[in-house]
């Protein structure tokens, strides 16, 4: 039986066994919630600290489950927890409350390929996690910038609060974005592209190197983007 324990006087923190302890007041302190980084873990060990969770009233979230997590939290669904599979499984989601209150929005997504659509998808459902809305505009990059203007016109009608805008190869929509819009926007380059620079390394190099003001995360960042999405709205809500 797994060994579940609260920290005397932190009512925010849940110990499963020595191996967990569980940050649920991450998003009173930085607007975010916790996720659950599946890589490094067994499944037996993901399975553990989502019953726990699930027993104690909570969500979670999974970012990038390995391939025998997946296969083990698809059984587990059939027996009853209720954790669901999202982005192409590149994110789990265990139902239950994962934040204490819905921030503001929308958050924009944009991306340059459909090629770039899964990581944009992971940000998405981090997003929908906590109640946030979305809008957003896929397969709109340079290579055609009668799209993207298209999709700005209808976007902007909505007032998005931040745009999260994924790119891979050259990584030059958004700059073109920031250079378009009012409110922040965040770069997300993607291991879209071969050869020199493959693997997202151009993109990320070239978001780095902005004229426009951008944020710029990691490659195949999407969760960190979502995130950081989040916190920047929590930072309009105060």
């Amino acid at each position: 039986m797994t060994r579940e324990t609260r920290r005397p006087g932190r009512t925010d923190e849940l110990r499963v066994g020595s191996e967990f302890r569980y940050d649920a007041g991450r998003w009173a302190r930085i607007g975010a919630p916790e996720v659950i980084l599946g890589e490094g873990k067994s499944p037996a060990q993901l399975l553990r600290l989502l019953e726990a969770l699930h027993r104690s009233g909570r969500g979670a979230l999974v970012s990038r489950p390995t391939t025998a997590q997946r296969t083990r939290l698809v059984v587990a669904r059939r027996e009853g927890l209720p954790v669901l599979l999202l982005a192409g499984g590149r994110l789990a989601r265990l139902t239950g409350p994962v934040a204490d209150l819905s921030p503001v929005g929308p958050v924009a997504l944009l991306t340059a390929g459909t090629s770039d659509i899964p990581i944009a998808e992971e940000a998405r459902h981090v997003l929908k996690s906590v109640g946030v809305a979305v809008v957003t505009a896929y397969d709109v990059g340079v290579a055609g910038l009668h799209r993207l203007q298209r999709a700005l016109r209808s976007m902007e009608r909505k007032r998005p609060r931040v745009y999260l805008v994924f790119a891979g190869r050259e990584g030059a929509l958004p700059t073109v974005v920031a250079g378009l819009v009012r409110a922040p926007v965040v770069g997300v380059p993607v291991s879209i592209g071969y050869g020199r620079g493959g693997r997202g390394e151009a993109a990320l190099n070239a978001m780095l190197q902005s004229c426009a003001p951008i944020a710029v995360v990691n490659i195949d960042a999407g969760v960190p983007a979502a995130l950081f999405a989040l916190q920047l709205l929590a930072g309009n809500r105060r």
